[in-house]
């Protein structure tokens, strides 16, 4: 990691109040197909990592029984409590957690996670750490959109910062995911530099919440 979690917590509290309206059409193309692709159930627990102001968190509460939002900044998660309360959310909750401590209760039921530009911050080592994390939370799919190179990464594209970002390439990502059991069932490229990744449990059943593993 580039910055230090507190650093990187203190510069995203800067600009909440501006965060929503800073972003790029390919940023909520990403958030779109997140959020498509999460496709919970009613009855579904959510576990929105990096969660910001609650782009995907607010977005799939209508359809989920309920959204666990974290994130390290207090001042994202301030917008994002602000945003539920105009919506009359009551299922969603946002409370500090990060990628590789996430803070959810151990008896916490968790069926799907998302992450939408937020993991890139890490080192490889870290993203492969927080992805054994997502999958440690019994979750049956997980939803990542973020900035990752497809190809050569171009430092002057506007998805890039060197100074604060550390993107993974597409393979990167999808190795760590199927090292923890998961198979891969579609990779978006909604840039050269910005991919949507959807993680399957293998042994997953149709029915219910539980998991099965291959014996």
């Amino acid at each position: 990691m580039k910055k230090t979690v507190d650093e990187h917590a203190a510069r995203f509290s800067e600009k909440a109040a501006e965060y929503d309206d800073s972003k790029s059409e390919e940023y909520y193309a990403c958030a779109d197909l997140v959020i498509e692709h999460a496709a919970p159930r009613p009855d579904d627990v959510v576990l929105d990592l990096g969660a910001g102001t609650g782009a995907i968190a607010l977005a799939l509460a209508p359809d989920a029984d309920r959204v666990l939002a974290r994130d390290i900044s207090e001042g994202m998660m301030a917008e994002g409590r602000r945003k539920a309360d105009e919506r009359g959310l009551s299922n969603v909750s946002f409370a500090y957690g990060e990628f590789r401590s996430p803070e959810v209760d151990a008896d916490q039921r968790v069926d799907v996670v998302t992450s939408n530009f937020a993991l890139h911050h890490l080192a490889d080592d870290e993203k492969r750490a927080a992805i054994r994390e997502m999958a440690a939370t019994g979750a049956r799919r997980i939803v990542l959109g973020d900035v990752a190179f497809f190809e050569t990464p171009d430092p002057d594209a506007p998805f890039y910062s060197p100074a604060v970002d550390d993107p993974a390439t597409v393979g990167t990502l999808v190795a760590a995911f199927t090292a923890e059991g998961f198979a891969v069932t579609a990779v978006e490229r909604v840039h050269d530099q910005v991919a949507v990744i959807v993680a399957e449990r293998l042994g997953e059943s149709d029915g219910g919440h539980g998991t099965t593993t291959p014996q």
